[in-house]
């Protein structure tokens, strides 16, 4: 099989890319990193999905969990996958509510890269018996895009 090229200006500038890492030890710690859109003019859906987020409860330091789904119409720029990995992870010691994590990461993420449109959704397991989602968008969707469902369900327990 042939190797790939990898086009040095695509690549220039990226930090964490093809080498080992340290674990930021907080989303503030963090740096999302971007690379040039490789079909500027070209309408078209990322997603994100992160089965396993992890965060902390403010209050009671106790683990919280979470199913994120992050679109996003790139504009000039896309986010490169290992600094966003890097950057969810960096929440596994942060403690902030669910409302808080889900928005920080959008806002972040819009800051980072600026696209055409975002939207992200958290579906943050039961807390106290009750799960909490979190939803925000930056807009409505560009005309034409095609936006699959996210494919997670309403949470319904054991029933």
């Amino acid at each position: 099989m042939k190797k790939a090229k990898t086009t040095p200006s695509r690549i220039a500038g990226l930090t964490q890319l093809g080498q080992p890492t340290r674990q930021p030890q907080s989303p503030d710690e963090a740096v999302l990193e971007k690379a040039p859109n490789p079909h500027p003019g070209t309408l078209y859906l990322i997603r994100f999905t992160q089965p396993e987020f992890t965060s902390l409860c403010p209050m009671t330091g106790q683990p919280d969990f979470a199913h994120l789904v992050v679109d996003y119409v790139p504009n000039k720029y896309i986010v490169e996958s290992k600094s966003l990995k890097l950057f969810f992870n960096s929440f596994r010691n942060h403690g902030a509510f669910h409302e808080d994590c889900t928005l920080m990461i959008a806002k972040r993420l819009q800051a980072a890269i600026q696209p055409r449109w975002l939207r992200i959704g958290g579906y943050w397991y039961p807390r106290g018996g009750m799960p909490i989602d979190v939803f925000y968008q930056t807009g409505k969707p560009p005309a034409g895009l095609w936006l699959p469902d996210t494919g997670v369900p309403s949470y319904r327990g054991r029933g």
